[in-house]
């Protein structure tokens, strides 16, 4: 490394140490350190608002959510354009109601339509907003305007991360380019590894069609002409109504509780372990999962760092070859299905 790198790194640290700055002192080093080389490498100045711009965002973002950490939450996307006297609307605002009466905090894009409804049905105490800042269309709705739990977003990469990295569950209701952009982001992250596994619920008015029609083509257009797997079938649910699609989250939680990666492994935390006979099954049906050699073990906390969550649970670990997180889902769903409680 040049000499002159070694010279910026220890001045940046330096100055973090005289900012009194003791959480993850090096990493905030390397922020600035970043920061600086981006600054020195001249890339003009729409760039440099545009790096600027997204800092503040995201530190705006994550200091709204920060005190929100420990309750999870449901992102719902949907149609601004939705009227409130369409069935699509009351369906929204009944799933926000009924996710807010199970503990969960309702993300929404801000807007009106379905997002006023989710808001709506949550209230503003259980409510988040994360707006885009548009020209047209798009104004904050009366449930979230003024409220301390409300960011403005300029760019939508941005508001879109802040919407998937605090969530814990999806609700997708009708809606144009935008509903489709985020479903099947969301699809994406999760496909690839990209993102932890999470519950996906599609809902609308009761008898529509607006998601079978769309189910219909990804099977016909992406499923059987090999563009995704068999397996990604399984990431998201068509609800046939809110019971269903709560029971659904529900269920998805009922077991697990997160994840995380280390090194070559997976650590699934659950509540309730298999036992022998059922840990004995997955070696064998998910076998397709493990790395070479591998084999699925488990253990309590001592496998991961003092400050991890939920100590008191199981921690289920493998070695991951990350070739399919849609069979992850699909493992998940066996641990709550098989849970002795």
């Amino acid at each position: 490394m040049p000499h002159h790198d070694d010279t910026l790194r220890a001045l940046c640290r330096k100055l973090i140490d005289e900012q009194n700055i003791t959480t993850d002192p090096e990493l905030a080093a390397e922020i600035l350190h970043a920061a600086i080389r981006l600054v020195k490498d001249a890339p003009g100045r729409a760039d440099s608002k545009l790096v600027l711009r997204t800092l503040k965002e995201l530190r705006y973002g994550f200091k709204i959510f920060r005190p929100y950490q420990s309750r999870r939450k449901v992102s719902i996307f949907g149609s601004a354009r939705t009227l409130a006297d369409d069935p699509d609307y009351k369906v929204a605002a009944d799933f926000g109601r009924a996710m807010a009466t199970a503990g969960y905090m309702v993300i929404t894009g801000a807007g009106g339509g379905i997002m006023e409804a989710g808001n709506e049905g949550a209230g503003q105490d259980k409510s988040f907003g994360v707006a885009i800042k548009l020209p047209f269309e798009q104004a904050t709705n009366p449930v979230i305007a003024g409220d301390e739990k409300l960011a403005h977003f300029r760019y939508f990469f941005s508001r879109k991360l802040m919407l998937l990295k605090e969530t814990h569950a999806v609700a997708l209701f009708p809606g144009g380019f935008g509903t489709h952009d985020e479903a099947f982001e969301v699809l994406t992250l999760i496909s690839t590894g990209r993102t932890d596994p999470l519950p996906l619920v599609m809902l609308e008015r009761p008898g529509g069609d607006y998601w079978n029609k769309w189910e219909r083509f990804v099977r016909e257009n992406l499923l059987d002409r090999g563009f995704i797997s068999p397996e990604d079938m399984a990431l998201w649910h068509i609800a046939v109504d809110v019971n269903d699609a709560v029971a659904h989250i529900h269920k998805f939680y009922g077991n697990y509780h997160s994840m995380r990666y280390q090194k070559d492994d997976v650590i699934l935390r659950i509540a309730h372990p298999p036992d022998a006979e059922s840990l004995a099954g997955l070696a064998v049906d998910f076998a397709d999962l493990l790395r070479p050699g591998g084999a699925f073990h488990l253990t309590g906390a001592e496998a991961e760092p003092p400050d991890a969550p939920v100590p008191q649970y199981a921690r289920l670990v493998f070695a991951f070859n990350r070739r399919s997180p849609g069979r992850l889902r699909i493992l998940i769903d066996r641990l709550n299905q098989t849970a002795k409680t």
